[in-house]
Formats: C-alpha cells, sequence, structure tokens
C-alpha cells in the first residue's frame, strides 16, 4: 500500500515529523509518502489560513493523481486536524481521502462514551466543534479546549506547549469527565502514547488514527464515491492565477 499523507501547511519540518509518526503505525508494507505544498501559510490557526492552504493542498492531490504512480496510490491523509479542504479534495482523488480530525473523532468515539479534545489556540475551537456537528458526533464530544499553544511550538522541544496539552488534560479529565482525549492537532501525534500512559485513558492522535483507517479503506477494495457530492470536477476555464488547476475532461 501507499498512503500520501499531505500537511497543508509549508512547514517541511512539521511535515517531516508527521510522517515519521505515520510510519511508526503503518503496517509493514505501507509506503507513507508526506509532502506539504509550497506556497500557502506555515502554519494553519483558524479559517484565514485554512482558506489559503487549500490551493496549495489541492495542488499536491493533483500532482500525485496525474503522477506515474497514481494507480498505486491505496489513500491520501490530510494532516490538518481542521480536515482543511477534505470535500475538495474527495472530489479530486480517486482514492480515499481521509482527515486526521474526521479520523481521530469516530475513533474516539468507539472506545469511550465522552471525549474531551485538546487543541492549540482558542481560534480553532469553532472549526472543530462545527466538524463535530457535522460528523455527527457533538454529542459524543464534552469539550473542546484550547491549550494556547501556537502549532509551530510543538516543533520546538523547548517550549511549554507539552506542559500546557498535560494541563488541559488534567482538567479534561476532572471537569468534562471525559473518558479519552483527542490530540487537536498534527503535530502533537508523537505524544499520545506517553500522555495516554501518564493519564491512564486513550489518548488519540489524528494522524495515526488516519493511516490505520486509510489502510483499513484499501484491504476492503473501497474507494471514495463519484455518485454525488465527491463526483469529480466538471471541465471548465479557470482565470487568472488558478488556470492552470482547470478541471479537464
Amino acid at each position: 500500500m501507499q498512503i500520501v499523507l499531505i500537511n497543508p501547511n509549508t512547514t517541511a519540518s512539521f511535515t517531516s515529523r508527521i510522517g515519521e509518526a505515520a510510519r511508526a503505525v503503518a503496517a509493514p508494507g505501507t509506503r507513507i509518502t508526506a509532502v506539504n505544498p509550497p506556497d500557502g501559510p506555515v502554519s494553519i490557526e483558524g479559517y484565514f489560513d485554512e482558506a489559503y492552504s487549500v490551493p496549495g493542498l489541492l495542488g499536491e492531490i493533483a500532482r500525485h493523481e496525474q503522477s506515474a504512480d497514481a494507480a498505486s496510490i491505496t489513500g491520501y491523509v490530510i494532516a490538518c486536524f481542521d480536515d482543511t479542504g477534505l470535500d475538495a479534495a474527495r472530489c479530486a482523488a480517486r482514492a480515499p481521502v481521509v482527515g486526521i480530525g474526521e479520523a481521530a473523532f469516530h475513533l474516539a468515539s468507539l472506545v469511550a462514551g465522552k471525549f474531551s479534545v485538546i487543541t492549540t489556540l482558542g481560534r480553532s475551537v469553532p472549526a472543530l466543534e462545527h466538524n463535530l456537528v457535522r460528523y455527527g458526533l457533538a454529542s459524543r464530544c464534552a469539550r473542546v479546549r484550547a491549550a494556547e499553544v501556537p502549532v509551530l511550538s510543538l516543533d520546538d522541544p523547548n517550549s511549554p506547549a507539552r506542559a500546557r496539552i498535560g494541563e488541559e488534560i488534567a482538567a479534561a479529565l476532572r471537569e468534562d469527565r471525559a473518558e479519552a482525549i483527542v490530540l487537536g492537532c498534527a503535530g502533537m501525534a508523537d505524544l499520545a502514547a506517553g500522555l495516554s500512559r501518564e493519564f491512564g485513558v486513550p489518548v488519540i492522535d489524528g494522524v495515526a488514527s488516519a493511516v490505520k483507517l486509510v489502510e483499513s479503506l484499501g484491504a476492503l477494495s473501497l474507494r471514495t464515491s463519484k455518485a454525488g457530492g465527491y463526483a469529480a470536477p466538471l471541465p471548465k476555464t479557470y482565470l487568472g492565477m488558478y488556470a492552470s488547476a482547470a478541471p479537464c475532461a
């Protein structure tokens, strides 16, 4: 199997670390290709950054869909917890596309009655709450909490990010009565196992969750339906800076 993991922000060191986290959980024989677009924000922190990261994300999908080994791609993982551009990516790709937020929420619902989410900044909370409603899982989430740490601080071993995340987990267990914790950022992927041991509850990372779900879809030979909203884009003219992105017949 080949899984293409796309970090929609442009920070290569972040992409590399997420790729290593994905490889650590991938089954033998699964090849992880971790990429990020050359254009867009260095981190995605809220709706504005998200909007400007979608063209780069779709460009990476198109590049791989048009490559010589496109037929060997089992699926794509969007490695941003907001599930940036997920619907558009499913239109553009023939193989399944799984967002790490979507994957983590669903797996949390299988191992706990109630879970809390620990994300980075407060400005990301509304987007995650919206996604929980969209996925039908809002009633299973006790609360979405923000550790108030910038995304790129997760790439800095000297930052207080890990301690702040731990404080929010403790508060979620105490105040929310959460039975499991979902880590709400791809940059938290390598923290899950240690935090689970520390707090004695399942701590779920979206990168690992998405990789295992794509592997499952591949094993079952399931692909994205093109019968409705995820149909391939209609051929049409795109103008200006997006002319090269125009869908072809």
